[in-house]
C-alpha cells in the first residue's frame, strides 16, 4: 500500500485519536522553593501560608503549578550548590525564604525571576535598585526581621527593669548578624542599657552561649532573626526558663512553644503575601515592576505561664499593647 493511501485511511478510520492521546500533556511550570530549615515539617505553617497565597493567585500544586523544593538542612554553605541547582532546572521562578537563600539565588541567575522574603533592607544587600522600582530580576516581602531590634529592647526592659546587661544572640552565618547588632547597640546607647552579644551557629554553642550570659550576669535575652533558630524555638526557650532569664523573639511560635515575649509581623501571613508575589509572576508580571512590600502591622505576644515561671509580673502596660496573652 502507498504512503499517501495509508495516512488516508487512518484519518477516515478515525485512527487519528490515539495518536492525539499520545502526545505528551503540557509540563507544568515549576516553582523552585530556596529555603533553610532542616525539613519541611519544620516549616509546614509557613508553607501553607505560601500555598495559600499561591491559590489566591490562581495557582495550585499538582494542578497548574510544580514546586521544587530545596532545604538546606541549616547548613547556609550549601545554598549557592541548591541554587545552581534549580537554575539547571530552568525553573519558571526562583522563591527565596530568608536573606541566605536570595543572595544564593541572586549569584546563581540574573534572568530567572526571584521573589524573596527577608528581614533586611534588601537595597542594601543589593537585591534590588529601589523598593518601588526594583529594576533587575528579583523583588518580594521585606518582613523587617533585622529592624525592630530597638522596639523589642524596649519591651524587654519593661519585663526586666533591673537588668544591668542585657544579651543579643546572634548567628554568625547570617549576613545580617552585624548589622542586628550594631542597631541593637545603637539603641541600647540611647537609653544607657549595656549590651553584650553571644554567636551560636550549632546547639551545642547555643548552650554555652546560654551558659556564659548568665555567668556574665545578663538580665535579659534577645533573640536574633534568624532560621537557624527558628528552627531550634523549643530549645532557646527551654534554655532561657531553665536559667531563668528573660528572652524575646521575632515570632509567635516562639512563644507558643514556651517563650517569654515576642514581637515582629506575622509571619505564615508573610508568607501567603510571598505566595501571592509568586503567583503574580507565574502569570507574567515582571520583577523589575513590582515593588517589595513590607508588613504594615506587627504584633506582640507575651505568654503569662512563662512569666509566672520566671516570677515576673508583667507590668500593665505590656499588657495593654499584647496582641495576644498566652494565659
Amino acid at each position: 500500500m502507498r504512503r499517501r493511501s495509508f495516512l488516508s485511511l487512518l484519518l477516515v478510520g478515525g485512527l487519528v485519536v490515539p495518536f492525539a492521546a499520545t502526545a505528551q500533556r503540557p509540563l507544568l511550570p515549576v516553582i523552585g522553593y530556596l529555603g533553610t530549615a532542616g525539613s519541611p515539617a519544620a516549616r509546614k505553617d509557613q508553607t501553607a501560608g505560601f500555598r495559600e497565597g499561591l491559590a489566591e493567585s490562581g495557582y495550585i500544586e499538582g494542578k497548574n503549578a510544580a514546586i521544587a523544593f530545596r532545604w538546606a538542612e541549616d547548613h547556609y554553605d550549601r545554598l549557592p550548590a541548591l541554587a545552581a541547582d534549580l537554575v539547571r532546572r530552568r525553573v519558571a521562578v526562583i522563591a527565596a525564604t530568608n536573606l541566605p537563600s536570595a543572595r544564593a539565588a541572586k549569584n546563581a541567575t540574573q534572568t530567572i525571576p526571584i521573589v524573596f522574603m527577608i528581614g533586611d533592607d534588601p537595597v542594601k544587600h543589593g537585591l534590588v535598585g529601589s523598593f518601588s522600582h526594583p529594576g533587575g530580576n528579583a523583588t518580594g516581602v521585606n518582613i523587617l526581621g533585622a529592624g525592630l531590634g530597638a522596639k523589642r529592647l524596649g519591651i524587654l526592659r519593661e519585663l526586666a527593669p533591673k537588668a544591668a546587661w542585657i544579651a543579643l544572640l546572634v548567628n554568625p552565618d547570617n549576613p545580617n548578624a552585624a548589622a542586628q547588632a550594631a542597631e541593637l547597640q545603637q539603641a541600647a546607647r540611647t537609653v544607657g542599657q549595656r549590651i553584650a552579644v553571644f554567636r551560636a551557629n550549632t546547639e551545642g554553642q547555643i548552650e554555652t552561649a546560654f551558659a556564659a550570659l548568665v555567668e556574665r550576669g545578663t538580665g535579659g535575652v534577645i533573640v536574633g532573626a534568624d532560621p537557624f533558630f527558628f528552627n531550634r524555638r523549643r530549645k532557646l526557650a527551654a534554655l532561657a526558663a531553665g536559667y531563668a532569664v528573660p528572652a524575646i523573639y521575632e515570632w509567635r511560635e516562639f512563644v507558643e512553644t514556651g517563650g517569654l515575649a515576642s514581637y515582629g509581623a506575622n509571619i505564615v501571613d508573610a508568607h501567603r503575601q510571598f505566595g501571592i508575589y509568586v503567583g503574580k509572576v507565574l502569570a507574567g508580571a515582571k520583577p523589575a515592576d513590582l515593588p517589595v512590600i513590607q508588613p504594615t502591622r506587627f504584633e506582640l505576644v507575651i505568654n503569662l505561664q512563662t512569666a509566672k515561671v520566671l516570677g515576673l509580673a508583667v507590668p500593665p502596660i505590656v499588657l495593654a499593647q499584647a496582641d495576644e496573652v498566652i494565659e
